[in-house]
């Protein structure tokens, strides 16, 4: 018989879609404001197919994400609440559905990589920017992912990076905003530019008008390897080395360290490896980093590493208590 660690490795591709599909119908939504209750309530008040949903939540009750009682109701597990609940910044609906609608079918490249090598197989493709972006619907569930991805976290990482004091910060590659929404939010001296691509543009002026940000979120358009970063007393990179080979990353920290004033800081906000290769999140992400972008994941000492390399001195990690920490790179 497989072990279950060998049956989460078989078997994980139904829950993803099992989570999504619950989701996207509504039925977590629906299981959290009535409370515990039968397919069958559940598929009338969603107008969706009772058999369908049943083996949904039996599979979803299996690995714990929904609990079944002795009656035949199912429940959301109470500590999983807030990554359903659409208003809770660890909500990942938005996250779940890109795995399902664009990151399972890429893995098939990987057997061309396989065979091929990465390099050979990516000179056939568009660069991956192209293909996140090519149009605003594209753009606008990416930049929803990334929101899911780094909002909640962010208001952390913001506390952690300790920003009393510094007057201006540019986010490069900030996407519609979210470490800039939680850092505006915690240091009320603030004010925050977003630099990112063309396209993000509409996306960030919803944020601003959304969270009140008018005065204080600026939007700076370019492509940081074409043109120079806006100076700034403090820079910040979220998920973006990570999209990037070792050589590009220290070009972009160099650029940073040009743009960033004498005493100021870089931050940047990753997942990280242990030392042992975990956690699982972070090898399966540094896996899709392999087939959407040109980067991948490391460990705290590697990113410490192209900091020092691009100039940066008094590199330090700081741990948050979700899977997404901070790396400190100062400016003498």
């Amino acid at each position: 018989m497989p072990s279950s660690s060998l049956d989460r490795a078989m078997f994980g591709m139904f829950s993803t879609h099992a989570l999504h599909l619950a989701d996207k119908h509504g039925v977590f939504t629906q299981l959290m404001a009535g409370g515990p209750a039968t397919p069958a309530s559940v598929a009338a008040a969603r107008r969706i197919d009772e058999e369908t949903l049943e083996r949904l939540l039996v599979l979803l009750a299996s690995v714990s994400v929904v609990e079944r009682g002795t009656d035949g109701t199912y429940r959301v597990a109470d500590e999983l609440r807030p990554f359903f609940d659409t208003e809770s910044p660890r909500y990942i609906g938005g996250f779940v559905r890109h795995l399902v609608t664009n990151t399972t079918g890429r893995l098939e490249q990987l057997d061309d990589y396989l065979t091929r090598g990465k390099a050979v197989v990516d000179a056939d493709l568009p660069a991956p920017f192209d293909t996140i972006y090519h149009d605003e619907e594209a753009t606008r569930e990416f930049l929803e992912a990334m929101w899911n991805l780094s909002f909640g976290v962010s208001e952390e990482l913001a506390a952690l990076a300790g920003l009393d004091g510094v007057r201006q910060l540019v986010d490069v590659g900030g996407a519609s905003g979210a470490f800039a929404v939680a850092a505006l939010s915690r240091y009320p001296e603030l004010n925050v530019t977003v630099f990112d691509l063309p396209a993000v543009g509409p996306f960030l002026e919803n944020t601003r008008r959304e969270q009140g940000l008018q005065d204080r979120l600026g939007f700076a358009p370019g492509d940081f390897f074409r043109d120079p970063l806006p100076a700034a007393e403090c820079l910040s990179f979220g998920y973006i080395l990570s999209d990037w080979d070792d050589k590009t990353c220290v070009e972009l920290l160099r650029k940073a360290y040009d743009a960033c004033a004498s005493g100021g800081r870089v931050l940047l906000m990753e997942r990280l490896f242990d030392e042992d290769g975990g956690p699982l999140a972070t090898a399966a992400m540094n896996l899709s980093m392999h087939v959407e972008t040109q980067g991948r994941h490391r460990t705290a000492a590697e990113y410490q590493g192209l900091l020092r390399e691009a100039g940066f001195g008094e590199c330090t990690a700081h741990r948050s208590t979700w899977d997404k920490h901070l790396i400190v790179g100062r400016k003498a």
